[in-house]
């Protein structure tokens, strides 16, 4: 385990190609996931999937609370700050000396008319959905490479790809189709050093927050499966990826068929 004064510049450490090529990804335990959006229900339940595999957690929210699980590291902060990426890619080396997965699940959605969003809208929106992502995922690459291994997950939301006139959210496709771009990007500048990049999109998800039961609750919105999506669909998905090590640079669509129209 390396000292804390010599992980905090992992940035600025050269990097080069494993020269026996990308590493293998897998599920196995002695494994550390780092979770963004962690104090939401998504997020909560990622959390329990990947300590389901018997893996530690860092797990990252703006109003989360410390765990009685010796194996979970809860970070309170603003996603947005850099600094909260420095305290989350540090803690989870502090506590568990290692990172193997990263999953972006931390996300702002305003909706409403393009010409009514203001500058704090946009603040809000871009600062979560982007910046966070920027730096957490930067820090956590750097740290991954330096083993040759290792994942991220993005999770942007369906409107990335699908629109609805009813509910008009232009900052949320804007920033969840960089999502989407960075993705692509990522997994090929990244291949040669063992990580691997990939997204789960989810759609209509009941949550504590928005718990639609049918048609009524949608707005008459019905993905063509008939029915919104539940939090362990998602979770299921981000697990699929895990456990398929020869898959980056793909999005798992979970939106009960909205990508493909009807």
């Amino acid at each position: 385990m390396l000292p804390h004064r010599q992980r905090v510049d992992v940035l600025t450490m050269p990097l080069t190609p494993h020269p026996n090529g990308p590493a293998l990804a897998g599920v196995m335990t002695g494994k550390v996931a780092i979770i963004t959006g962690a104090s939401g229900d998504i997020g909560a339940g990622l959390v329990a999937g990947y300590r389901g595999w018997d893996w530690a957690v860092v797990a990252s929210g703006s109003t989360i609370k410390p765990s009685e699980d010796p194996k979970v590291l809860a970070v309170e902060g603003d996603i947005a700050d850099p600094a909260t990426a420095r305290r989350v890619i540090g803690g989870g080396l502090d506590r568990f000396g290692r990172i193997d997965t990263l999953v972006n699940n931390a996300a702002v959605v305003i909706s409403k008319p393009f010409t009514d969003y203001t500058a704090a809208d946009y603040a809000a929106v871009v600062g979560v959905n982007l910046t966070g992502f920027f730096w957490m995922t930067q820090r956590a690459i750097a740290e991954m490479a330096r083993r040759y291994g290792g994942h991220v997950v993005n999770v942007p939301a369906a409107v990335a790809e699908v629109t609805d006139s009813g509910t008009p959210a232009v900052l949320t496709a804007l920033t969840n189709g960089a999502l989407a771009a960075s993705t692509r990007s990522l997994a090929a500048e990244y291949a040669a050093y063992g990580i691997r990049v990939n997204a789960v999109s989810p759609g209509i998800i009941a949550t504590s927050m928005h718990p639609p039961k049918g048609s009524d609750s949608l707005g008459g919105r019905l993905t063509p499966l008939g029915r919104a999506g539940e939090v362990s669909d998602v979770v299921d998905g981000v697990l699929f990826l895990e456990s398929s090590p020869n898959i980056t640079g793909e999005t798992l669509h979970i939106n009960g068929g909205q990508i493909a129209g009807g």
